[in-house]
């Protein structure tokens, strides 16, 4: 498999794939997430199931045109849509869950229901971002900027499995993963979470995560620009050349997430792991690409 470098090479292997991923959608009564589902069907590579929501999308041009692949299932408001969508991931009659035109709590409410819901008991919930910098020359995956605050070592650990598994569905066979902070030293006694970078490593170099190379820790410009790195006189098997930056806390990610978006030009794509199947949770005012891109990227995680 060749590496996958941008989204519009990922969109079309899955189209040369040929295999539909079944998307359970809820709510989806506003027009990007109609539209990014559109763009999906277009594309070959979804079948959509619309939970709730009927009446607003089966007279859409969308729905009509495609129509072979796309199923309804009535709800009465939006906890039962969540519920029901929920249910067909647990009942394996749907490969990803997306959110629509609905609060992001009342969702979350059914996807984490102890007894109905699909986090299995002992498995860590969290965002994985995908995003298409114009400067950078490949996609960079990052985490976590919107649901973990300050991630525990076992969290982090989790976390890098995700990461890199998805790195290996991008046809990465030895993703460079790193580990971010504000410099390239430890500090036990100002950023503690910094001590456990070289435990972290060590399960790497004895294979716990697969094929990859993890270092750290490192700051944004060393990790991600080799004459920086090179200026700065450090020696790093991620030569400045990241695929994956694990981020130490919310705040440092979801700045970072903004900030790509905001100056950079950035396209994204967005997930929760951990969950029986992927989750996109994009946010309403997510762009229509930004949750067609999302879908893409779910649908290729094993």
């Amino acid at each position: 498999m060749e590496t996958i470098n941008n989204f519009d090479n990922l969109v079309a292997h899955l189209a040369q794939i040929g295999k539909r991923k079944k998307v359970a959608v809820v709510c989806a009564s506003d027009d990007s997430t109609q539209s990014a589902v559109f763009l999906a069907l277009e594309a070959g590579i979804i079948d959509a199931v619309f939970v709730g929501c009927k009446d607003k999308i089966e007279c859409t041009e969308g729905a009509r045109k495609y129509a072979d692949h796309i199923s309804y299932v009535e709800a009465g408001d939006p906890d039962d849509a969540a519920a029901k969508a929920v249910a067909l991931v647990r009942e394996e009659k749907a490969d990803i869950l997306m959110k629509g035109m609905i609060n992001t709590d009342n969702l979350l409410h059914a996807v984490l229901n102890k007894e109905t819901g699909i986090l299995p008991r002992g498995r860590v919930l969290t965002h994985v971002t995908v995003s298409q910098i114009p400067a950078y020359n490949k996609l960079l995956i990052f985490t976590d900027p919107a649901v973990i605050p300050y991630p525990t070592q076992e969290q982090r650990v989790e976390q890098i499995k995700y990461t890199t598994s998805l790195c290996h569905s991008l046809g990465i066979e030895k993703p460079k993963i790193a580990l971010i902070h504000c410099s390239e030293k430890v500090s036990e006694k100002a950023f503690p979470f910094t001590v456990g970078y070289k435990d972290i490593i060590a399960q790497a170099e004895n294979g716990d995560f697969g094929p990859c190379v993890i270092d750290g820790p490192l700051d944004l410009k060393t990790s991600l620009d080799r004459h920086s790195l090179e200026k700065k006189g450090i020696v790093s098997p991620i030569n400045g050349e990241a695929d994956v930056l694990i981020f130490p806390d919310i705040e440092a990610g979801n700045v970072f997430y903004k900030t790509i978006t905001l100056f950079a030009g950035a396209e994204t794509a967005g997930m929760l792991q951990g969950t029986l199947a992927p989750v996109v949770l994009a946010s309403r005012g997510d762009s229509k690409q930004s949750k067609f891109y999302s879908l893409a990227a779910a649908s290729v995680v094993k």
